[in-house]
Order: C-alpha cells, then structure tokens, then sequence
C-alpha cells in the first residue's frame, strides 16, 4: 500500500472520529440552542475512560485494567453520560454566556487532572498499550487503519440513523420548539429543562464515544490531546457545514479538517523551524477565514437545516 494510500486512510479515520464529535455538538446545539463550550471535556472523559479500563496492566498505575475493547467503549459512553447529566444538572438552567463560560472551565479543569494526576492517567507522559479492535488480526499498520476505517464508517453510520430518527420523533421535534421559543414549548406542557438535559447527555455521549475511538485508533492517550483548541475546531467543523443538519456536520469536519492538515503540511515544509510557533498560527487564521467566507457567502452553512414536514401532514 503506497504512503499516500496510506495517509488518506488515516485522514478519513480522523475525520469519521471528528464528524462523530460534530453530529454530538450539532444535537446540542443546532437543534437544541445548548452553547456548550466544553466539547473537550466530554472528548476527554471518553478518551482516558477507555485507555484506564482497556490499558495493559503496569506497576504503579490505579488503572490499566487490561478489559476488552468493547467494554471500554461502552464504559466511556455511560461515564461521560454520567459526568454530562451532573454537569447539565448543575448548569443546564444558565444563560446561554453563563453555560459557555461554565463548560469551557470544567473542561479546562479536566485537562489539568488528566494532566497531574499521574497514578491514574500517566500525567503529562499518558498512558500505552491500550487495547485495538482486532489488533493481532490485522497486525500491520495499514491493515489496522484500513480495518478500522471500516470500523468507523459503521459506527457513523449507526449514529447517523439513530440520531436522525430521534429527531423525526415527536422528542426531535419538542427540542426544535425549545431551541424557536422555549416559552412557548413550557406554555404547551413541554419540560425544556428536562428535554434540554436529555440532548445535552446525549450529545455529550457521542463526544465520549468519538473520544474513546480516537485513542483506540492511536492506541496512546495524552493530556495534550485535549488542548481547548479542539472545541474551536468542532465549532467550526459546525458552522461551516451547517448547524442544524447532520449531513453538514459530517461536510463540516471533513471540510475543516481538511484545511487544518493542509496548513499544517505546508507549515511544515515551507516555515523555517525557527518560526514554527508563529506559522502553527497560520492554521487558526486559515479556520478564521473559512468561517468568514461561510458566514457572508452562507450564513446557513454548506449544508443548512432542512425543513421538517411530518410524516403525517396528508393526513
């Protein structure tokens, strides 16, 4: 298999990880108006949720349990659910500047544990050795990628169809009268507490799953994976597709991801070393501009939010 071959496979495994990341996020927020600016955190939670359970046993470690893969993935999934609904319970109630604020410093606040609470996470050196899918079968890198690209486009493609049946559910449409005017859905019986709690955890959970697939994928898990910079690039993986649309979620991600590789390749082959950190910033800039573009030429994004007609409107 040719390098570039390979480097595509690997690309696409990124961005099936990340367009997971983005479809949690579009729930919250493009059919649910939920500002959570901790993706992170819940990206985190998942991650190292899967490294502690799945790791292979070492001296001095609290974790590293050495389970199954798959136990790891569903165990990530039902802690980041939990962290998601005390957190959402805490703070689901805020204004939308006070929930951003509140989410963005709980996330930052799980990067430093991660980062300094060594006997569990391996602090600043992360943790090794973490189980992959079907790692002795497929037992060269290419073959590993290209197996789990296949992996990948199944789990998102089950995310896919379950998310957007839930939302053509009378529960999706309750989230969408919620995010137009929450006063009225209240006026009709509606809970928006409790609905927006439920996207909110929901959401938060494909955040933990992406994140447990990511270390599966890398079979390493470091703090610096977890930098807040992450949550600006989910955010415009949503803008720039379109919030409010799944499909422009997963063209978002692919899209941004794209840009932010490209800039980084080219950093990299034409910024002398010496400038590396002020050309590290040209991949900001390039996203910045992306978002410009999108928000004069397409305010709705690429992909913006469809109409929903019910399936019952002919009758």
């Amino acid at each position: 298999m040719s390098g570039l071959v390979s480097y595509l496979i690997f690309f696409a495994c990124i961005v099936m990880i990340l367009g997971i990341v983005t479809i949690g996020l579009n729930l919250q927020w493009g059919f649910t108006g939920i500002f959570n600016a901790g993706v992170v955190g819940f990206y985190a939670i998942g991650g190292y949720t899967q490294a502690i359970l799945t790791a292979a046993p070492a001296a001095g470690h609290l974790g590293n349990f050495g389970l199954p893969w798959i136990v790891g993935i569903a165990a990530a999934m039902v802690v980041t659910g939990l962290a998601a609904w005390l957190i959402g319970w805490i703070t689901i109630g805020l204004r939308d500047d006070y929930l951003a604020i509140t989410s963005f410093g709980i996330a930052v606040t799980i990067q430093l544990v991660t980062l300094n609470w060594s006997e569990l996470t391996g602090g600043p050196n992360g943790l090794t050795r973490i189980a992959r899918p079907l790692a002795s079968v497929f037992d060269t890198p290419a073959a590993f990628n290209l197996w789990f690209l296949v992996l990948l486009v199944l789990v998102t493609a089950a995310v896919y169809t379950a998310l957007e049946r839930m939302l053509q559910s009378p529960w999706g449409r309750v989230l969408r009268a919620i995010r137009e005017d929450e006063l009225a859905a209240v006026s009709l019986g509606k809970s928006a507490r409790n609905f927006r709690l439920q996207a909110f955890v929901i959401g938060s959970m494909l955040m933990g799953l992406a994140g447990a697939l990511y270390v599966s994928f890398i079979g390493f898990v470091s703090p610096f994976d977890f930098l807040p910079i992450f949550t600006f690039q989910v955010w415009a993986m949503l803008i720039v597709g379109g919030s409010g649309n799944n499909r422009g979620a997963l063209l978002g991600a692919l899209v941004v991801w794209s840009i932010w590789t490209a800039s980084g390749v080219a950093v990299t082959k034409f910024v002398p070393p010496s400038f590396a950190a002020q050309g590290a910033a040209v991949q900001v800039i390039l996203i910045g501009l992306a978002l410009i573009l999108v928000l004069i030429y397409r305010p709705r994004g690429l992909l913006g939010e469809r109409a929903m007609v019910s399936r019952h409107a002919d009758s």
